[in-house]
C-alpha cells in the first residue's frame, strides 16, 4: 500500500553553510536514501526544453525510433524491453520477427515494464572514451542534440558539487571522490523516459518501472509532475510498504545508488523504488552518475570498524555495473 504522508528532506545546493548541508544530506541518506535538491544551477527554461524535445522524440514513428535501437547502452529502448525487478525475471528474447518489427520485447514468463527510453552516454567534454552515442537526425529534430548535451553537462556539474557534500557527510575530504579517480573519465548516463498513459489489458500487474534500486553512485531525476514514483524504505521487511514521492517544482529528486551503499557499508541506503501506472502519460529524465569503470569500490574507513566490518568485497565499478546491466537486459 502507498502512503501520501512521505516528506523527503530538501537540500539546498547553493547554501553557504556546507557543514550544515552535509549533515542534512547524511540524515537524508541514512533515513530515506532520497531527497529533493534545489538551487542546483540547471535553469528551468533549459529543463522545459529538454522535456519538450523528449516528447518530440517519443512521438516519432516506432520504425524511426528503432533505427536508434540501444547498442552499448546508448540509444532507444522500446516498451517492455526490460524488467527492473530481478525477482520477476530478466529480459527475454524477441518472440518473432513480426514482434521485432513492432519493437516489442517480452520478458520470459512476464510482461516487461511499460516504458520506453533513450540513453545518452558520456560526451566528449566529459570523457575521452569512444563516443558511442546515437542521435536523431537533425532534419527531424534540429535542436535535439545540442539541448541534450547542454543539459547533460549542467546536471553533471551539479552532481559533482553534490558528491563533494556527500564526501563531507561521510567525514571525508570534500574532494575524496576526485582523489580516488571516480571522476577521471566517469561514465554517467542520461536516460529520457516515457510512460504511456493507456495500457492494454493483461492478466498480470504491469509496472511503469518494477521495484529496483539504482546501480551507480547517485541518480538525479527530473519529473514532469505526474504521480507514480514510490519508494520502499525497508527492503527486507514484508509486507513492503510503498510511499508516494511527490513532485516539488524546480527541484530534482536525488537517490543513492548501490555503489554508494557498498562504499558506505550500508550506512547510506540504496532504496527500492518503482513507478506505478496512473492512467496518465508521464515523462521523466534520469541522470545516473557512475564513476570511472576502473574505480575500485571498497568500504570507506569512516564506515567500518571492528564491530562493523565491511559487508562487501572490493569491486571495480565497471565490473559491477556490467553485471547489473546483464541481469536487466540479458546477455
Amino acid at each position: 500500500m502507498a502512503s501520501a504522508l512521505l516528506h523527503l528532506p530538501i537540500i539546498d545546493l547553493a547554501s553557504t553553510d556546507r557543514l550544515s548541508t552535509a549533515n542534512s544530506i547524511r540524515q537524508a541518506c541514512t533515513e530515506h536514501g532520497f531527497f529533493y535538491l534545489i538551487n542546483h544551477g540547471v535553469e528551468e527554461e533549459l529543463l522545459n526544453r529538454v522535456f519538450d524535445e523528449s516528447k518530440k522524440f517519443f512521438s516519432l514513428p516506432l520504425e524511426e525510433k528503432m533505427r536508434l535501437a540501444r547498442r552499448e547502452h546508448r540509444g532507444y529502448t522500446p516498451l517492455y524491453a526490460e524488467k527492473l525487478d530481478p525477482s520477476l525475471g530478466n529480459k527475454g528474447k524477441m518472440i518473432d520477427n513480426a514482434k521485432e518489427r513492432e519493437g516489442l520485447y517480452y520478458v520470459e514468463g512476464s510482461v516487461g515494464d511499460s516504458k520506453e527510453s533513450f540513453y545518452i552516454g558520456p560526451l566528449g567534454s566529459i570523457s575521452s572514451y569512444s563516443d558511442l552515442n546515437q542521435w536523431p537526425s537533425e532534419e527531424a529534430l534540429p535542436s535535439w542534440r545540442s539541448i541534450m548535451e547542454t543539459y547533460y553537462e549542467g546536471v553533471m556539474a551539479a552532481g559533482k558539487r553534490l558528491m563533494s557534500l556527500i564526501s563531507l557527510a561521510l567525514n571525508l575530504d570534500e574532494d575524496f571522490f576526485e582523489k580516488i579517480g571516480a571522476f577521471n573519465q566517469p561514465m554517467p548516463l542520461l536516460r529520457l523516459l516515457h510512460y504511456p498513459g493507456e495500457l492494454g489489458l493483461s492478466d498480470e500487474e504491469i509496472y511503469g518501472a518494477s521495484a529496483h534500486s539504482d546501480y551507480g553512485m547517485i541518480t538525479i531525476l527530473a519529473t514532469d509532475g505526474i504521480a507514480g514514483l514510490q519508494i520502499c524504505r525497508e527492503k527486507s521487511k514484508q509486507p513492503q510498504v510503498w510511499e508516494d514521492v511527490h513532485h516539488v517544482k524546480r527541484a530534482f529528486i536525488v537517490n543513492i545508488g548501490d555503489l554508494t551503499e557498498r562504499w558506505t557499508n550500508c550506512l547510506f541506503r540504496s532504496t527500492l523504488h518503482r513507478v506505478m501506472p496512473t492512467g496518465q502519460e508521464r515523462y521523466s529524465i534520469a541522470f545516473f552518475l557512475d564513476p570511472n569503470p576502473d574505480c575500485v569500490v571498497e568500504c570507506l574507513k569512516s564506515c567500518c570498524s571492528d564491530l562493523n566490518p565491511p559487508r562487501f568485497p572490493p569491486i571495480r565499478s565497471g565490473d559491477y555495473l556490467k553485471e547489473r546491466f546483464r541481469l536487466t537486459y540479458g546477455s
